[in-house]
């Protein structure tokens, strides 16, 4: 029973944060550059890790392009906005490339012990700032058909994946990590566009988590969809019939400050649906609260445990190292297109 997911501020694991990662409503870590310096000091940062909480997920943003926290000793990934551009518009060829972009991700990721990249992006490439080449495509078919694809890569490594930012974060301007997006768009648009990639994904059970928009849809309802129990319940679960984890996007976001302070966001979040919560950046927020929440009781039906890697999957990639260099060839080959 573990609800928050937590960060360290260094590429060491203190004392201090030891004690954290030892309460029990810690479930997760993620990880982030300020914590890498090489693939050596990873593998030796993730043991002392697993020394404390063996069964805690450990979790990075390792997109590709801009949202790479890795990057020295493992392979450049380019944008997921570039695979179709690179492939000239071909989307079998797209498809292919992108398939084994997910594999070599999840491999890299997987071969030194961090189970689960968020990933991947499923907003429309429309106008926001903060989205970009993020995503695979403006156009809503292409985005499922690639994502299905990068999906299918990070399944074969063994790797779950996490969509993101539902219900779109492509439509709005606003960077959420500084600013408070607003979408006014009606809620048939946003239904008919931006959702399409989680609605069909979903219905194909092909995505183990999601994290919703630190983004208000005030036509649809008045709070952030990370916050509103009408996107989590009503939609999300009821009639998406979405039966994975929801995790929040970072509560120290100034797109989450709408819901007051650290605990405030953190109870809204709990609240509304989310299963993990994540408070970055600040270590003190993160201690308060850890001890200011009133955690859920009894047994939760969706615990981040179920994002585990699959370990027989798991060791079959990492024995194929053909197909991972392969991929290191398709990924250096587009990002130099």
């Amino acid at each position: 029973m573990s609800y928050l997911m937590l960060d360290l501020e260094s590429t060491f694991l203190s004392d201090a944060e030891a004690e954290q990662l030892a309460h029990p409503m810690v479930g997760g870590l993620i990880l982030f550059s300020r914590n890498y310096t090489d693939r050596q000091q990873l593998i030796k940062l993730v043991k002392s890790i697993r020394a404390v909480r063996a069964d805690i997920l450990i979790a990075v943003d390792q997109e590709g392009g801009r949202v790479q926290r890795f990057k020295d000793d493992f392979t450049l990934l380019p944008a997921m906005g570039d695979i179709l551009p690179a492939a000239e518009g071909d989307l079998s060829l797209a498809t292919a490339w992108a398939t084994e972009l997910g594999f070599l991700m999840a491999v890299e990721l997987l071969a030194v012990d961090v189970d689960l990249s968020f990933a991947p992006v499923l907003d429309l490439n429309g106008i926001s700032q903060v989205i970009g080449k993020r995503s695979f495509s403006d156009n809503k078919a292409e985005v499922e058909t690639l994502a299905n694809a990068f999906i299918s890569g990070m399944e074969q490594a063994g790797m779950a994946s996490v969509g993101k930012h539902f219900p779109g974060h492509g439509s709005v301007a606003a960077d959420s990590h500084i600013a408070k997006p607003v979408d006014s768009r009606s809620k048939e648009v946003i239904f008919a566009n931006d959702m399409q990639p989680f609605k069909n994904l979903i219905a194909n059970k092909r995505l183990q988590g999601i994290m919703p928009a630190h983004v208000i849809y005030p036509k649809v309802d008045p709070n952030p969809a990370g916050f509103s129990s009408y996107w989590l319940q009503g939609v999300l679960r009821t009639e998406l019939k979405f039966n994975g984890v929801i995790f929040s996007d970072d509560l120290g976001m100034k797109g989450a400050s709408v819901a007051g302070g650290y605990c405030q966001r953190a109870q809204a979040a709990l609240d509304a649906g989310c299963n993990m919560i994540l408070v970055c950046n600040d270590s003190a927020g993160a201690t308060e609260v850890l001890h200011g929440v009133q955690w859920p009781t009894g047994t939760p039906a969706v615990t981040a445990s179920m994002l585990k890697p699959d370990v027989t999957a798991v060791t079959h990639a990492l024995q194929d190292s053909d197909r991972w260099q392969k991929a290191q060839i398709i990924a250096r080959n587009i990002l130099n297109d």
